[in-house]
């Protein structure tokens, strides 16, 4: 499906894709979350105190995103990456040297807005900006570093931690991130300006016009699509978040708990792939209003398994919706508003994702520490997705009517 030509044509600018995605990793919830037991440990937190120290630094750190995504309209990758990339390990120190739980939030800031934030909001808009014909193959790759760092960093760093200080897994982060600076300026040296593309590569969205981010504010699509982006990153962070939780109320070590998760990101690259490859034969208007009901399926499947192979099939459904999320709504933002000013709209769907990241994790540590089980919780959580896809599909066939 991925034609060996344009990978080989096209290499060095999948492979910042790639850089990124996979280095974002650093301030993933999937990474952060794996140290849980160690910062409540040592901090004396208690699952909602984790939560909302989390829920706060998550928070502050989707506002400024949406300033600073922006910064991707003006700015070259190899000129902005290795700066966020640099902040990145900046933070992973800080998590490793922290003394202070008052000085959590401001951690899990840094780390949510350099990682989850600015070095995956940079990943995504570079490969809607630089591929218009092959977009959802060029986004289906670079999702790749997503799926790599969720197979292989938990089981390898929740190994580590048994011979390791777990503060010193964090300077490891930061050399990692150190390393990716110089490969990322090495990688794009004839890179173009985003403004050079505009003006020559650019492609139009509805009503054959690129639409600036008030014009998008305005327009009822974005609102529909609101809960579409921010229920995966709340609901599906909650999950990783309280996987130590998790794993201990289904009568599992945390070992064993995250040796199903390359089974999540098997499924979630072959859904990434095919996903890249259906949109730019038919569309994201035609996809859209499906590829969350899986979601549905398999949190109401992690509330019912009580054996490993319920748990399982749980991970394998959300594997397949978080492929596809890590490509269609992003290539949906391009093709519905268009791609001159991309940047700044793609800027406010990251902040929603971040917010979603932040209101996720402090909402279930809430409502267990009210005495709500995770496994009741995600009853909820599948109705949700059922009405998410419902409000969508509604949002974007009517709006695909103004499409070219």
């Amino acid at each position: 499906m991925i034609r060996p030509r344009f990978f080989f044509d096209n290499a060095p600018f999948l492979a910042v894709g790639v850089l990124l995605t996979f280095l974002s990793s650093f301030g993933q919830t999937f990474f952060i979350s794996i140290f849980a037991g160690e910062i409540r440990a040592t901090f004396n937190l208690s699952h909602g105190a984790w939560g909302g120290l989390y829920m706060i630094g998550t928070s502050a750190s989707a506002l400024v995103m949406i300033w600073a995504g922006s910064l991707t309209d003006h700015f070259r990758v190899r000129s902005l990456g290795p700066v966020i990339l640099f902040g990145l390990a900046c933070a992973c120190v800080a998590m490793a040297l922290n003394p202070y739980a008052a000085l959590l939030p401001v951690v899990i800031f840094a780390l949510r807005f350099f990682g989850q934030g600015m070095t995956s909001h940079i990943a995504v808009v570079a490969m809607a900006r630089w591929f218009i014909a092959r977009r959802g193959r060029a986004l289906a790759i670079a999702a790749l570093g997503f799926s790599v760092g969720e197979a292989l960093l938990p089981l390898l760093f929740v190994s580590l931690m048994t011979v390791i200080d777990w503060h010193l897994l964090w300077i490891v982060g930061a050399g990692a991130c150190l390393l990716g600076g110089p490969i990322l300026f090495w990688l794009l040296g004839k890179e173009r300006t985003p403004q050079a593309l505009a003006a020559s590569e650019s492609n139009t969205g509805m009503d054959a016009r690129h639409w600036r981010r008030p014009e998008a504010l305005r327009h009822p699509l974005f609102w529909c699509m609101v809960p579409a982006i921010l229920g995966p990153s709340a609901f599906i962070t909650a999950f990783f978040f309280h996987q130590v939780h998790l794993a201990g109320i289904k009568g599992w070590s945390h070992v064993e708990f995250v040796a199903f998760f390359p089974l999540y990101t098997v499924t979630s690259i072959a859904a990434m792939v095919a996903a890249g490859w259906a949109l730019d034969r038919l569309g994201t208007a035609r996809l859209m209003p499906f590829y969350q009901l899986p979601l549905a399926a398999g949190f109401l499947t992690l509330a019912l398994s009580t054996t490993p192979l319920g748990l399982a099939l749980g991970i394998l459904l959300l594997g397949l919706a978080t492929g596809a999320n890590a490509t269609l709504p992003n290539a949906f933002w391009a093709e519905f508003y268009g791609t001159a000013h991309i940047g700044a709209i793609k800027a406010l769907a990251a902040a929603v994702m971040v917010l979603g990241s932040a209101i996720g994790p402090g909402l279930t540590g809430l409502l267990i520490d009210l005495g709500v089980g995770l496994e009741t919780q995600f009853f909820g959580v599948a109705a949700f997705f059922v009405a998410t896809s419902l409000l969508m599909g509604w949002g974007v066939r009517r709006a695909a009517q103004s499409l070219a």
